[in-house]
């Protein structure tokens, strides 16, 4: 009983710091970036930089993670990843400069990448099948935990230079406390039992599956058999992403770029300014706003842990999809219809059943997809393609959001309109790409792929 509950502790300890890291290394600039202009003379192009440069550190760890956690293991990359946050924090912190700035953050945006392309994979192939989902949206629930956390340190550092050091140093290095933990748990955890039979190391990893199945309908033996016969299955190498593992790739692509397309990072790195621009907010109240959203964002994700095991990964991706577009559909009529003092508040509302609508659905599910559907030999690089893609289109969001909102004369009807068709497009792509993995191991649903793949040639 208490090797089990020690287990699954520390799976939850990991899951909640590498999200935990990845919201909040990715939400505190949104808070620090303008004192971080003032402070260093910078112009309106360097500090953009500064924020986007996060984002091609992470485009790069995501990509190069995968295929090296494939070769040495998912526990000894994520402890690299660990380091990596340690360094792009304290570098971050103690910055001299743009370019030391700059560096620092595409360090951490490398940890942040790994993170989220080892993180998924790890965790789906630790769980239990019946308890896959709720430990996968872990994943998720901590990001926008770091992201809340994130605007709260904003709030609470901001005007507070303590010990002669300006207030925007304390807000980057106060991410130094949970990389630290992260470090020593990273020590800590068990290896994954799948990498460990891909290697040939059976008995250990019948030693970590009989501690994590301990007290569950589990049996850890039959579970290591079914592994091992995925294992023994002729191996193609890379060759098998493009041949029986394609129609996986193309899941986990469609699902990470609608992810993004669908604008939920508009929402969690512009709001204050939409509010600003588009109705003329106060700077105070609209970052107010913000925290606001950061909250219903982080209490949604506690609603999808609960119901993750209790309904088919596709029916909450449509429920998702359907109140997304319906929500910022009906966001985008009104403020082209209804003056801007009376779209306001509706505005507000519309925003927060938006989030609702991603919290439950496309936030958690496609990170646990993506560590789901990929079969075991070339699962990291699978998951690195997945977040790779994840952060390109996160980036493009990012880039082009404060173009459209002026293209439309800082009217947020236009960009809505957008992440309204693509979250229509989400529908369809749900209905006609995206297989059920709930309740399924994961030796299971990679030898449905292979039947299927066989039945074709």
């Amino acid at each position: 009983m208490q090797t089990r509950h020690l287990s699954i502790f520390f799976i939850f300890v990991f899951g909640a710091l590498g999200g935990l890291l990845f919201g909040f290394d990715t939400g505190i600039i949104s808070g620090a970036s303008s004192l971080i202009e003032s402070d260093f003379s910078l112009n309106v192009e360097q500090t953009g930089f500064i924020t986007s440069s996060v984002l091609i550190g992470s485009s790069i760890g995501a990509l190069s993670i995968g295929s090296l956690s494939d070769k040495f293991g998912r526990k000894r990359l994520l402890l690299f990843a660990s380091i990596l946050f340690l360094m792009g924090s304290g570098l971050s912190m103690t910055a001299a400069g743009f370019v030391s700035m700059v560096v620092a953050r595409i360090i951490l945006g490398f940890a942040v990448g790994s993170a989220s392309a080892l993180t998924p994979a790890y965790l789906a192939e630790l769980a239990d099948a019946p308890h896959r989902g709720s430990l996968g949206t872990m994943f998720q629930l901590m990001i926008t935990l770091g992201i809340l956390l994130a605007y709260v340190s904003n709030l609470g550092f901001l005007h507070h230079n303590l010990l002669g050091m300006r207030d925007w140093r304390w807000m980057l290095g106060s991410a130094l406390i949970p990389a630290a933990i992260l470090f020593v748990g990273s020590l800590i955890l068990p290896e994954s039992p799948r990498f460990l039979v891909e290697k040939g190391k059976v008995s250990e990893a019948h030693d970590v599956l009989r501690g994590l199945r301990a007290n569950t309908d589990q049996d850890p033996d039959q579970e290591l058999a079914d592994i091992q016969q995925v294992a023994n299955q002729p191996k193609g190498g890379l060759k098998e992403l493009f041949t029986f593992a394609r129609p996986a790739v193309i899941v986990a692509i469609g699902l990470m770029f609608l992810q993004q397309l669908v604008g939920i990072n508009s929402v969690i790195y512009f709001l204050p300014q939409v509010f600003i621009k588009g109705f003329g907010f106060a700077e105070s109240n609209a970052i107010w706003i913000s925290v606001g959203i950061g909250i219903v964002n982080f209490v949604c994700t506690i609603l999808a842990y609960q119901i993750m095991d209790r309904f088919n990964r596709r029916t909450i991706l449509l429920f998702g999809s359907i109140v997304m577009a319906l929500a910022i559909g009906t966001l985008s009529v009104l403020n082209f219809t209804l003056s801007v003092q009376s779209a306001a508040i509706p505005t507000m509302i519309l925003i927060a059943v938006y989030i609702f609508g991603f919290a439950v659905s496309w936030g958690p599910i496609c990170w646990l997809m993506i560590g789901e559907i990929f079969p075991l030999n070339v699962r990291g690089v699978g998951n690195s393609i997945g977040s790779a893609a994840n952060w390109i289109g996160n980036f493009i969001v990012s880039q082009f959001f404060l173009v459209l909102l002026s293209i439309f004369h800082n009217n947020v009807g236009g960009p809505f309109a957008v992440f309204t068709f693509f979250a229509i497009v989400s529908i369809f792509f749900v209905i006609y790409m995206v297989p059920e993995t709930r309740g399924k191991t994961l030796e299971q649903i990679e030898m449905e792929m292979r039947n299927k793949e066989d039945v074709k040639q």
